[in-house]
This record gives C-alpha cells, sequence and structure tokens, in this order.
C-alpha cells in the first residue's frame, strides 16, 4: 500500500470528505481567476496537446476525464470534446465510460429502479454527460457500466454490451478498445480514480480472486426505443472494491512501455496504448500474480 492511500485508509470519512471540497473551491477559484483573466482554453489549445501526446487521425480513444483540471475551457465540456473530434477525425471513433452509478455498484444496483439509457445521466463528469447527449453519440445498453461512443464504428464498440453478465468481458467497449488497437486516455484522473480498463483482466482470464458479489442481479434497462428489457448482471464487491491500488501498477505499465505521462491543458494526463496495455496485464497476472489488488505481485 502506497503511503497515500495508507494515510487515507486511516483518516476519517468527515475529514477525508471536508478536504475535497476545500480542493474543490480552490480549483473553481483558480478557474474563475482564469477566466477573469482572459486566458480560458480553445479547442484548438487543446487539439495541439493532443496531437503533441500522440493522438492521431484515425484513432480510436477512449477518454476519462475531469474539466476542473482541464482549466477554464471558453466553452466547457463543449470545447474539450470538440478538440477529442477534431483529433481523431471523421474516421476516428471517440468513446466515454457514461456511468449512471457513482458509488459501489451493489448499493447502486439494490437502489435504483432502472437504467434508461437515453435519460439516466452519467455520474462519471460533466465532460461525459455532454458527450452522451450529442445527437451523433449511441450508449451501450449495459446497466452499471454503458460507454458512450461516436465514430463511424461506433455500433460495433457498443453493440454487444447490452445483456452482458459482465460489463468487461470480451463483448464490451473496454476489451474492444483494446482490439482495436487503440489508446486510453487519463485526462486530469488516474487509474484509481477511472480504472475501468483494469477489470478487463477480471474477465480475460481465470481470476484468482472473487471480485464479483454472489448474488446475480435481474435489473429494469430501457432501450432507446422506450421498450424494457430484464437482464441479469453480476456487481463487485464492495469489500474487494476497497483493496484496489490501481496508481501503483503506473510504474509497471510506464516502464512496460504501454503508458506515457503527458499534458491536456493544465491536466497531468495518462496515455496507454489498449493493446499493450490488456497484454502486459494477461502477462504479469500469469507470470507473477500482479492485479490491481496485488499490484506487487503475489
Amino acid at each position: 500500500m502506497s503511503l497515500k492511500d495508507f494515510v487515507r485508509s486511516i483518516t476519517p470519512t468527515s475529514l477525508l470528505n471536508w478536504n475535497r471540497k476545500r480542493k474543490k473551491k480552490n480549483r473553481n477559484q483558480a478557474l474563475k481567476a482564469q477566466a477573469n483573466a482572459n486566458a480560458s482554453l480553445s479547442s484548438d489549445d487543446l487539439l495541439k496537446d493532443l496531437q503533441k501526446a500522440g493522438i492521431e487521425l484515425n484513432d480510436t480513444i477512449l477518454v476519462h476525464s475531469s474539466l476542473s483540471r482541464i482549466g477554464h475551457l471558453q466553452e466547457g465540456p463543449k470545447t474539450f470534446v470538440d478538440a477529442l473530434l477534431a483529433a481523431v477525425g471523421e474516421k476516428g471513433n471517440v468513446l466515454m465510460p457514461t456511468s449512471p452509478n457513482n458509488v459501489y455498484q451493489l448499493n447502486y444496483i439494490r437502489n435504483t429502479p432502472f437504467f434508461d439509457v437515453l435519460n439516466s445521466p452519467s455520474k462519471t463528469g460533466a465532460i461525459t454527460e455532454y458527450f452522451r447527449t450529442l445527437p451523433n453519440a449511441k450508449r451501450s445498453l449495459h446497466p452499471t457500466e454503458p460507454v458512450s461512443a461516436i465514430g463511424p464504428k461506433a455500433e460495433e464498440f457498443i453493440g454487444e454490451h447490452f445483456n452482458q453478465l459482465t460489463p468487461y468481458n470480451d463483448k464490451s467497449p473496454f476489451y474492444k478498445v483494446s482490439q482495436a488497437k487503440g489508446k486510453i486516455l487519463y485526462v486530469g484522473v488516474t487509474l484509481s480514480m477511472a480504472g475501468t480498463n483494469l477489470h478487463t483482466l477480471e474477465d480475460a482470464v481465470d481470476f484468482k480472486f472473487p471480485v464479483y458479489y454472489p448474488e446475480i442481479f435481474d435489473f429494469k434497462v430501457i432501450d432507446e426505443n422506450g421498450a424494457s428489457h430484464v437482464v441479469k448482471t453480476k456487481v463487485h464487491d464492495p469489500e474487494w472494491s476497497k483493496k484496489r491500488k490501481c496508481d501503483d501498477l503506473i510504474p509497471m505499465l510506464e516502464q512496460e512501455g504501454a503508458l506515457t505521462k503527458v499534458k491536456i491543458g493544465q491536466a497531468d494526463t495518462l496515455l496507454l496504448d489498449a493493446e499493450k496495455f490488456l497484454q502486459v496485464m494477461i502477462d504479469q497476472y500469469n507470470k507473477n500474480g500482479v492485479t490491481m489488488y496485488t499490484p506487487k505481485g503475489s
């Protein structure tokens, strides 16, 4: 366990929440000052950063993001999304996780009556909520981890996500991005904050830890035509979720050439080669027992 994770584990929840609010207030003040100084970032500014980072025309990219960490944007989320779409061009594909859940999956599934693919808002940030509502965005019909996509292959990425028992298997957009030799961007966030693709390992191998809760849930989903379906889904066991040490994997992934550190706007950003990332995780699991729960191996 890293020192940061250890300190977090022994700190009272009330103090952690106070610190989060303090940081958010400070970020908002900094953004306001940037706007007042006419130093807002444009889509062209972000496009140049994306291109410098290695995003190219025709790329497929899966994007996790924190709007406030990028800096003050001229048109808010639109500024960033416009830059992403320009970077990959008309033949490229942009995907974003648009989960309607920001708590443990078990809590969500027990306390939410249904998932509506058109109307359940994304809880993974303002950028993702803007992105999923664009007219040309398609959203996968999975109740816990839907993904929205724009691009000529959007349907190929999201179409088989419906009625999958787990959201990270080989039918999922997360896995398909690796198959497509795509890239994953963590803009202003880290693996610990948005490590969804790490779960593809759990479904790609005979995983040694019981990370899924024993009960299989029936859950109602409403498709884009308003039709209701009942699907079966597994969710993560929160007791195992608490054991994750995702960011401890960053040095290994960097050393293996699967991850590079770049800058988008003011945001520290991780850029991953999706295919290499998954292969490294599988290889390191098979050879050394490396997982997000055991980043040093076992």
